[in-house]
């Protein structure tokens, strides 16, 4: 059974040794940026994904500014969880979460344009594409599909 529960003290190490495949890096930052975001930053909100009490993946998500409204900025299932549905479940389990909590609000999520696997499983929950954005980190170029969920 799928839990969410945020990510403290208590669990933040559990969340850091959480691992993707060297091919899946590129479309997730780094647990530990997520973290260091969501101590410092206004509206980060960190969750981890539990299986049997057992974390399995990572949730960000935050008010961003640039769109005006909720983001689920990082979502990630550890390599060793991966192709067992828990993605599927993890998100439903967020947005029924997010529904009970953000009545009424939009959601965003992102993905890199060659993440067709985020992107297919989004589209499966009735995200819908908005735009193409570019965006530079560090002398780094990305480039994503911005989507949206009328909740």
């Amino acid at each position: 059974m799928i839990e969410l529960k945020k990510i403290d003290r208590s669990n933040y190490e559990e969340c850091i040794n959480l691992k993707l495949e060297a091919n899946q890096l590129k479309h997730v930052a780094n647990n530990i940026l997520s973290l260091v975001q969501s101590a410092y930053e206004e509206n980060f909100y960190p969750l981890g994904i539990y299986n049997e009490k057992k974390m399995v993946g990572f949730i960000l998500y935050d008010f961003d500014t640039e769109v005006k409204g909720w983001s689920m900025s990082r979502f990630m299932i550890d390599k060793n969880y991966q192709n067992q549905g828990l993605g599927t479940k993890a998100l439903q389990k967020f947005l029924e979460f997010f529904k009970e909590n953000y009545k009424d609000e939009k959601l965003y999520t992102s993905a890199s344009l060659d993440n067709l696997q985020a992107i297919k499983l989004y589209e499966k929950f009735g995200f819908i594409k908005k735009d193409i954005f570019e965006y530079e980190i560090n002398g780094e170029k990305f480039k994503e599909i911005r989507m949206i969920l009328d909740i």
